[in-house]
């Protein structure tokens, strides 16, 4: 289960996500993301609620981050323990922006 809260102000985004995000839920995430980018220049993902992200969740982030590349920038905030080991394993904290 995946609970996607948007907020946003014009040209900034915030996405907060609690729950799993994982081969189930990630469709769910790539398809609230594809129309919600449009004109965004700042992306930021919450990522205090998240219990649990897999290779799947990470390509969605990985396709946002390529997506936002181009058009403004993007990083994460409120990244718990176990998310951030996923991301340090996986090589995903070289790539993606962590505060």
């Amino acid at each position: 289960m995946l609970t996607i809260n948007k907020t946003s102000d014009g040209s900034s985004l915030t996405v907060a996500l609690e729950g799993r995000l994982d081969t189930t839920t990630s469709p769910q995430l790539e398809e609230e993301l594809k129309s919600a980018l449009d004109g965004i220049r700042a992306l930021v993902f919450d990522l205090e609620g998240l219990e649990y992200i897999s290779s799947a969740g990470l390509r969605v982030l990985l396709s946002a981050q390529k997506r936002m590349n181009r058009q403004g920038g993007m990083k994460l905030i409120h990244v718990n323990d176990v998310i951030r080991e996923i991301f340090e394993v996986t090589g995903f904290t070289e790539i993606l922006t962590i505060e």
